[in-house]
Parts: C-alpha cells; sequence; structure tokens
C-alpha cells in the first residue's frame, strides 16, 4: 500500500467541510441569483394578505351585518370562485408571462376587496357582497408564480430546487400563520374595514413589487403544444391527494375552534391554531436545509398519517387545551415536508410551459379539500363530541396516504426526482 501523504489525509476532512458548507449555505445560496432577494420581498408581502382576507371579511360583514352565516357564505362563495378561476388565470400567465397578466388581475381583486368594504360600509343589498367578493377571485397565485421563478432558475440544480421549495412552504405556512392575527389585530384595534384595507394595499404593493423583477420572470410561451397538466401521468393522483390533504387542514381549522369553544376559550383558538403552523413552518425549513435522501411522497404521507392521530389522542385521552396545542405543533411538523415532496412532484411532471397552469390546479385541489374537510368537520364537531372532530383530519391523512401508496403502486417517473 502506498504511503499516505499529507495532502492525501485533508481529502476527507475537506469534503466533510464542504459537505458541511454546503448546508450552511443551502438558503444562503439561493440569494445569490440576481434579483431573488427583491422577487422574495415582493411576494412575501403580496402573501400575507393571503391569511388575512377571509379573516377581516368575516370580521367585517358579522360585524355590520349581525350575521356569521352571511359572512361564511360570503367566503365561501368567493373560495370556490378561486378555485375555478385560479387555472385560467395561470393558464394566461403561461401564454403572456407573469407582468402582463398578473398585475391587472391584482388591479382587478383589490377593486373587488374596495368594493366589498364599500358595500358594508354603506349598507348595500347582501347579493352586491357576494358578487364584490367573487371580484377578488382574480388574485394570482403569487406562491406559485414564485415557485415558477424558482423552477426556472434552478432547472439544473434539483438539490437548490428542493431547497427553494422548502423555502416557499416554510413562507407559506408563516403568512397564513402571522395573516389572521394581523388582521384580527387591525380590526380590533382601529375599525372593523382595516383588515380589509391594509390586505389590499399589501397585496397591490407587494405584486408591484414581484412583477418589477423582469430579469427572473420565466419566458412566456404563447402557444405551447404541451398538453394539459391534467393529462400529465401521474397529475390527476397527486390532485387527488392534495384535496385529501387540504381536507387535512380544513378540518383540523374548524373543530380545533369548536373544540376550544367548547373548553371556554375559543379565543386561544388562533394562537393554538398557529402552533401548528409553527411547527410545519420550522420542519419546512429543516426539510429544505438537510435534503434527507429517499424520503419520498409516500413516506411523507405516512409520517402525516401517523403524527394526526396525536391531536385526537390529545383531545379525547387529556381534554386539555395546552395537550392539544403541543399535539398540533408535533402534527404540524408532518405537513411541509408532504407538500415540498409532493410540489417537487408537480414541478417534475408538468410541461414546462405550463407550471403556472400545473400548480394553479394544486391550489384548486387544496381550496377543494379544505372546502370539503371543514363542512366535514364542523359536522362532525357538532353531531358528537367536541374531540370526535379530530377524527376527520386523521382519517383525511389515511385517505391521502392510500392514494399517495397506490400512486407509487403504478411506478410513474416522478417519483425517482423526488427522492434523489
Amino acid at each position: 500500500m502506498p504511503p499516505q501523504t499529507t495532502e492525501d489525509s485533508r481529502i476527507p476532512n475537506e469534503q466533510c467541510e464542504e459537505r458541511e458548507t454546503g448546508q450552511l449555505r443551502g438558503y444562503r445560496g439561493l440569494f445569490s441569483h440576481p434579483g431573488t432577494v427583491a422577487f422574495t420581498a415582493g411576494n412575501l408581502v403580496a402573501r400575507l394578505p393571503m391569511g388575512m382576507f377571509s379573516v377581516s371579511a368575516v370580521v367585517m360583514i358579522a360585524g355590520a351585518r349581525g350575521s356569521y352565516a352571511l359572512a361564511g357564505a360570503v367566503t365561501a362563495v368567493g373560495l370556490a370562485a378561486t378555485g375555478v378561476a385560479g387555472p385560467w388565470i395561470a393558464r394566461l400567465v403561461d401564454r403572456h408571462g407573469q407582468a402582463r397578466v398578473a398585475v391587472p388581475a391584482t388591479l382587478a381583486a383589490v377593486l373587488g376587496s374596495l368594493t366589498l368594504l364599500l358595500c358594508v360600509r354603506y349598507g348595500a343589498p347582501d347579493w352586491t357582497l357576494f358578487a364584490a367578493y367573487t371580484a377578488t377571485a382574480a388574485t394570482p397565485n403569487i406562491g406559485g408564480l414564485s415557485r415558477a421563478r424558482w423552477a426556472h432558475l434552478l432547472r439544473d440544480d434539483p438539490a437548490a430546487l428542493h431547497t427553494a421549495n422548502s423555502f416557499e412552504q416554510a413562507a407559506d405556512e408563516l403568512c397564513f400563520m402571522l395573516g389572521p392575527v394581523l388582521a384580527a389585530f387591525l380590526t380590533g384595534t382601529f375599525f372593523p374595514e382595516a383588515g380589509t384595507l391594509a390586505g389590499a394595499v399589501l397585496l397591490l404593493a407587494g405584486m408591484l413589487l414581484f412583477t418589477a423583477q423582469r430579469a427572473t420572470e420565466p419566458p412566456p410561451l404563447a402557444r405551447s403544444k404541451a398538453r394539459s397538466p391534467l393529462r400529465s401521468p401521474g397529475i390527476p393522483a397527486l390532485l387527488a391527494c392534495f384535496v385529501a390533504t387540504g381536507a387535512v387542514f380544513g378540518s383540523m381549522e374548524v373543530v380545533t375552534i369548536a373544540y376550544a369553544d367548547a373548553q371556554g376559550h375559543r379565543a386561544a383558538a388562533g394562537l393554538v391554531l398557529a402552533l401548528q403552523a409553527a411547527g410545519s413552518c420550522a420542519a419546512g425549513l429543516l426539510y429544505g436545509a438537510l435534503k434527507p435522501a429517499g424520503l419520498g411522497l409516500p413516506r411523507c404521507l405516512l409520517a402525516m398519517a401517523a403524527l394526526m392521530t396525536l391531536p385526537w389522542l390529545a383531545a379525547a385521552g387529556t381534554g386539555s387545551l395546552v395537550a392539544l396545542a403541543g399535539a398540533l405543533l408535533v402534527a404540524g411538523m408532518a405537513t411541509a415536508p408532504t407538500m415540498v415532496t409532493a410540489m417537487t412532484l408537480v414541478q417534475a411532471r408538468t410541461p414546462a410551459d405550463r407550471l403556472n397552469e400545473g400548480m394553479s390546479l394544486v391550489v384548486t385541489g387544496l381550496l377543494t379539500g379544505i372546502a370539503c374537510g371543514s363542512a366535514a368537520g364542523g359536522w362532525a364537531a357538532e353531531h358528537g363530541s367536541p374531540a370526535t372532530g379530530f377524527a376527520v383530519p386523521a382519517v383525511a391523512a389515511a385517505v391521502a396516504l392510500v392514494i399517495g401508496s397506490s400512486r407509487l403502486r403504478t411506478g410513474t417517473a416522478g417519483q425517482a426526482a423526488a427522492t434523489r
């Protein structure tokens, strides 16, 4: 055996240091690309109102009209309209570019929010509230626009794209954690319309900053010859998986509020739900930094199905809101890795020139699931014990696992991409 030189002995140490440095610089490396800091700042400002609008609308409408049923119906119609309009707007983005479509669409959504505010303020008929809030469905999927930019910039670097998707999922969780808190503060401290007004201003300002970064914008293809994302192998099953995952989110929100109310602490429900989002945010950032090998979608779904039983066990076994809060914090840690892995599969299976449309379909699937989960969770909480409702998100997570496992058995090529 030839003698080992000093230079040879340094190689393992240098390789180890390079791996450690790569992990530490993962997120910093994302923002070394020109324009990424600016477009990320813009999308975060524009994304924050996504967690504000529904809470602000409910408080504003219920306070002025004295009806939570009306407020809930208005927001439900807006949710349904968003699910229908989202893919259509995203298709226009793919064909004509983000700036040319997102800015006028955002202006239409902002006008819808301001019209809703004025209708509530000046006592317009109830049907005008539905019409005004439906116009907010024109809001572009800012998270999808941002992910499309990362996919374009990092198309030759799968590891960096994984980190970028993890960052985007953590940003989603952060905004949906802070948005309701900000909305509640504004509507309670100033006037009932303050949340809607501030959300409209933030959305427009953030979108203008985001779309001004033209250097990072994916090039549009006016006449795409690619087939619809719905016809791409594996995409329908993934969308079904997103519907089931959305049912987890929707049902968990409703049953947690019902449980806290039954405990006499309804005001604490928002803080308890924020812990779930905090757990997901932290897990998403860690997942992006570590890039664990071999952790594909079925394993993520298995972890989510297992951890979503914890809130049910905590609520039924202890009757303690504090125990439930801890269980939600832990259960939330399975959410972001699942979403990141599934979103990576969608990006891998969707034609590049229809990527915004593909990711908008994901949002439609999630919204559909959230609506169904909210209804199922509300029914279970009302017709059973408060703790019984937590069976709904556990069952929804199990359904997502079955769908994901069945998809794996069919053997699509996208799974290999997600596990690398």
